[in-house]
């Protein structure tokens, strides 16, 4: 079963879902033993294919840690926090939680776009 741990323990994940805010950015960091990376990336590919099925959903990409680490980062842009809230909640995303290997611990975190000029392109 996937731990959660919150990235920011001020404002975890579970507060964050009771925001109304469009677009939206998930990041979820993912920490894994080197012998269950097999079982997370399963998981992970089955939850990644069902969420893009939901409404909402726009695109997501995995990246993992480099030079031996089992450290991954899904990077994943939603419509809103709704349609984020809707999937994340959906109990067929709940019991896919249990595919996860007990080592896997994911810290999602939603994220917005920011302009920065001269640096950054915002909404």
């Amino acid at each position: 079963m996937l731990q959660l741990k919150p990235l920011d323990s001020a404002v975890p994940i579970f507060q964050q879902l009771g925001t109304e805010q469009s677009p939206v950015i998930l990041v979820n960091v993912f920490n894994v033993e080197a012998q269950d990376i097999p079982a997370l990336l399963d998981a992970w590919a089955a939850d990644a294919n069902w969420m893009k099925q939901q409404a909402g959903y726009i695109s997501t990409q995995l990246h993992r840690g480099i030079g031996g680490s089992t450290v991954f980062l899904n990077y994943a842009i939603w419509e809103s926090v709704a349609h984020f809230r809707a999937a994340f909640s959906h109990p067929d995303f709940k019991s896919a939680l249990e595919h996860y290997p007990s080592s896997a611990v994911a810290s999602p975190h939603l994220f917005e776009r920011l302009t920065v000029p001269n640096l950054c392109v915002g909404p």
